[in-house]
């Protein structure tokens, strides 16, 4: 743990096991490492990455205030496999969000991930370990097959989920994947 909290607040990455496959991630605040995942990834700036969360108390800051009710209705489906997207605070990067006004957040079911954070003490970046347009990655041998020492890869095990997470537009409630 301590080579990864290091890792991260030195402006790197981590790859570490979800509930489908391997994420890629990094401290949702570092815009810097935000565009270092994107570039590892290959992926468009203007998308936007997931963020996960072992609780609410550590997506708070990361999105407008929301009422209790609002806030009620989000602990039905948490934690799961669903990602909300839900207005981004000011306190956002821009690549994080990517072309959007929302931010994509989860509170995660897999129980490494969330250790991963509650160790950690903080949310992380949570996109798919693969280059874009690629499969995702499975294994920890396979992300450092990858990715070699640009990534610290954990070890752990997926979960039995064959898809990825739900996205619902929390304002719509309309589902987007």
């Amino acid at each position: 743990m301590q080579q990864a909290r290091a890792r991260l607040q030195a402006g790197g990455m981590i790859a570490y096991s979800t509930e489908s496959c391997f994420g890629l991630g990094c401290l949702p605040e570092d815009a810097r490492a935000i565009r270092r995942v994107l570039a590892v990834k290959a992926r468009p700036n203007h998308k936007g990455l997931i963020v996960i969360a072992a609780d609410v108390s550590q997506i708070r800051h990361l999105v407008k205030p929301l009422s209790p009710a609002q806030w009620a209705e989000l602990a039905g489906y948490w934690p799961g496999p669903y990602t909300f997207l839900l207005p981004a605070s000011h306190k956002v990067p821009p690549a994080l969000r990517g072309r959007h006004a929302q931010l994509a957040v989860r509170i995660t079911a897999h129980g490494e991930a969330a250790a991963l954070c509650r160790a950690l003490g903080t949310a992380l970046v949570s996109t798919s370990a693969n280059r874009a347009g690629q499969r995702s990655l499975k294994t920890a041998r396979a992300c450092r097959q990858a990715f070699g020492e640009r990534v610290l890869t954990l070890p752990g095990r997926i979960g039995k989920r064959r898809k990825p997470s739900t996205i619902i537009d929390f304002a719509s409630g309309r589902v987007l994947r």
